[in-house]
């Protein structure tokens, strides 16, 4: 017996792998490549191991042509460390671009915040904001070297100036003297000459040229600025931006010849950053509740409550898409996505015609996605499959399995996630005490789907160290994508399969045709409509200034893209009325607004004026309230009494011939909406009653229109509504027929909302 156990020991052959403790050989060859041969590794296999290090950092990756998809911070990070961050310039020259220097990035161009949404309303562009913070991450050593005979020294410095340039953000309105746009300039003096006339006349087509003029009333970071002159100086000055509204393909050959100079003459390359479409968009994102909201802003400021059923993209005009990008993904060696949002970056950009399937077509390049690290409020703090559970890597290739056209297959193979294992457990507890939960790496389930979970130490040791934060490490980053190309020949014979996808892959997405108006578009239209706008101050202005208080209702309105600019039409003025002379009954809400039927007017309560929040819940009440119109002829309260018991009350609701009204809904519409209100149809086709019961209240239809319409924009703006509906969280049961009765009337609610108020 013991002679046998002794032999199988003998059988025992322990291969210099064995050293390193990950299961998976990727996962080996990454932690050699980025931690070293073990130190208690026996010396022969050190010296095995050392040598296959050797080979795999050795081989050359100059020439490995690299595209990258994403937007953001999280692809800016990848590509060469954030460079929104003060810290940056002092590391510049770092990251994917530092290792493979033809890397290429197709940024995702549907964000509408900040500085970009401001751009958005006065130029018919796409979002530039993503592509300004990755243009100045992809600064490399090399090409600012080669482009102006400078050292390495002189290129950091470089770095600094671009980094202050760009990321210089300032409150509007610019002028041409300014004093901190002076120091500026006084900083772009110092570039080399060539560069420096470059970016000079930059600055000085925005004070020139018409089109951008409106650009310089308003706060921006200079950055989204320079790439929008650009582009303009690529465009005949006679041609206007309405002109370009309706010119797209110039605009189109514009922005990708306007983006390569810039990204040239700052030493990102050629084609180093393009939008993945020139067209116009905007995200359109839906709930489970059935709730459907336009912007992607909106995904991180609602609290919806409920996980994210759907995303789809509202396109402005015909889908356009550079036939160099295409040609850069047929060629590419690697191909990437980034880590970002969830729903506002990797789908957005493969929701875009023809990317998804030339990354398929592709059937020879790495293909590796990025696992994000945290869960993000609105996007990943809430599983579609679980609700109750926390967030796993399997929910986010889920996602994209359902909203990438033709799903995730052929997009990628490898998923690389962070290990956490390393990361010491009061670093954890003290994002968990932020509300900073990990998206947790289910390998099995990965497994089970035929992708390769990756799970290595890609995090920055020293923002851990300096900061106590957890966030990719650039250089390990690309590393990891290093040994992973250079190993890849390994893999094959490993594990018997190579991970790309051989079976018939699935057609490209074909778009519906419908166009969507632009945020220039709409916000011209919305201008149009305020400058007819009667403005009336009952009781005094209190410091009101009526310019200001309409540029602050443009503003709310832009920043609801979910409202038509129809919507707008059922009302003719807007009255402020000062609380002295507030005489309205508030027998049945709090609301201090209103749509009133007798002249047809908005009138909000004067206290509610000088906040903009406070502005914009009344606003939206008493919008909503306009679409019904005046559809009522005549309402009446009827006492019930039997026996002499006073048991409640009859609303009766009498409306007027549909020839006689004005409102948003026709006939039926109007129906629709009244059933769901709970009022009840009498045989008078235009009568409806409502129960109420002794000593209790109930909201009449145009106070619950209006409450629903300002809840749908923004659950936030309306709690009596968000409580009514939180019914819909419940886990329903037959034990109580009447809560599911509820929920189905929530439901057609909310339905009759999306699919007749927003439509």
């Amino acid at each position: 017996m013991i002679a046998e156990k002794l032999h199988d020991i003998r059988q025992v052959r322990l291969s210099p792998l064995d050293w390193l403790p990950q299961q998976d050989l990727r996962e080996k060859i990454i932690d050699l490549v980025l931690r070293g041969v073990p130190a208690g590794a026996h010396s022969i296999a050190k010296a095995h191991l050392h040598s296959f290090r050797q080979e795999l950092l050795a081989e050359s990756v100059e020439n490995v042509k690299v595209v990258v998809f994403g937007g953001g911070t999280g692809l800016s990070n990848l590509i060469g460390g954030d460079s929104r961050l003060a810290s940056w310039a002092q590391k510049p020259f770092v990251g994917l671009k530092e290792v493979f220097p033809q890397t290429h990035s197709v940024v995702c161009i549907t964000d509408n915040g900040g500085s970009t949404g401001e751009l958005l309303k006065d130029l018919p562009i796409v979002a530039v904001g993503d592509m300004r913070h990755v243009l100045l991450s992809s600064i490399q050593l090399a090409n600012l070297q080669k482009r102006y005979n400078i050292d390495a020294m002189e290129a950091a410095q470089v770095a600094a100036i671009l980094s202050d340039v760009f990321n210089w953000r300032f409150t509007g309105p610019l002028v041409r003297n300014r004093p901190d746009l002076l120091i500026i300039e006084e900083k772009v003096n110092l570039l080399p000459r060539s560069f420096a006339q470059f970016l000079r006349a930059l600055i000085n087509s925005l004070f020139r040229d018409p089109r951008l003029a409106a650009t310089l009333k308003r706060s921006h970071c200079l950055g989204n600025l320079l790439l929008a002159a650009a582009i303009f100086r690529e465009i005949d000055p006679s041609i206007t931006n309405i002109d370009l509204v309706h010119n797209q393909d110039l605009l189109h050959r514009a922005m990708f010849t306007g983006l390569n100079a810039l990204s040239l003459a700052v030493g990102a390359g050629e084609r180093a950053v393009l939008p993945c479409t020139s067209t116009p968009a905007q995200l359109r994102v839906l709930y489970t509740n059935g709730v459907e909201i336009v912007g992607e802003h909106k995904l991180s400021e609602a609290e919806r409550g409920f996980p994210v059923e759907s995303v789809s993209v509202d396109y402005c005009d015909t889908v356009r898409v550079y036939d160099e990008i295409l040609d850069d993904i047929r060629a590419a060696d690697i191909v990437i996505l980034a880590p970002g949002s969830l729903y506002s970056s990797i789908i957005p950009v493969f929701k875009v015609p023809g990317l998804a399937d030339a990354v398929r077509n592709n059937r020879n390049a790495l293909k590796v996605l990025v696992s994000n690290l945290w869960v993000q409020a609105g996007e990943t703090d809430l599983s579609i499959a679980d609700p109750e559970r926390k967030f796993h890597v399997s929910d986010m290739i889920r996602a994209y399995e359902k909203n990438i056209p033709g799903g995730t297959k052929g997009l990628f193979n490898e998923v690389l996630c962070i290990s956490l294992h390393d990361i010491p457990a009061s670093v954890l507890q003290r994002y968990a005490v932020e509300g900073k939960i990990p998206i947790f790496l289910d390998k099995e389930q990965l497994t089970k789907h035929n992708y390769i979970p990756v799970e290595c130490g890609v995090y920055s040791l020293d923002a851990l160290a300096e900061r106590g934060v957890i966030q990719h490490d650039p250089d390990t980053l690309a590393l990891a994508i290093k040994g992973l190309y250079n190993g890849r020949s390994c893999f094959a014979d490993a594990s018997g399969k190579t991970g790309i996808h051989t079976e018939p892959l699935p057609t490209s997405y074909q778009l519906s045709g419908s166009i969507h108006i632009q945020p220039f578009q709409r916000y011209v239209g919305i201008m149009e409509r305020l400058k007819n706008l009667k403005l009336v101050f009952v009781g005094g202005r209190s410091g009101m200034d009526e310019e200001a208080l309409k540029s602050t209702l443009a503003d709310i309105f832009l920043d609801h893209p979910v409202i038509p600019l129809s919507h707008l039409d059922y009302f003719k003025e807007l009255h402020c009325i000062d609380r002295e002379y507030w005489h309205r009954d508030q027998q049945w809400d709090n609301v201090f607004s209103f749509f009133d039927l007798e002249d047809r007017c908005i009138k909000i309560r004067g206290d509610q004026i000088g906040n903009r929040h406070n502005l914009e819940v009344a606003l939206m009440i008493a919008l909503g309230e306009s679409l019904l119109g005046d559809y009522a002829a005549k309402k009446t309260m009827q006492s019930i009494e039997i026996d002499e018991v006073h048991l409640g009350r009859v609303y009766h609701l009498y409306l007027k011939a549909e020839y006689e009204r004005l409102s948003f809904f026709n006939h039926e519409q109007l129906k629709t909406f009244l059933l769901l209100a709970r009022m009840c149809a009498a045989n008078d086709e235009n009568h409806y009653t409502r129960l109420v019961n002794n000593n209790e209240r109930f909201t009449p239809p145009g106070l619950l229109m209006g409450l629903m319409y300002a809840w749908y924009v923004d659950n936030r703006f309306a709690t009596h509504i968000e409580y009514k509906m939180s019914v819909m969280k419940i886990n329903q049961t037959d034990l109580i027929p009447e809560q599911l009765k509820m929920v189905d009337r929530r439901r057609k609610m909310i339905k009759f909302f999306k699919e007749v108020v927003f439509r």
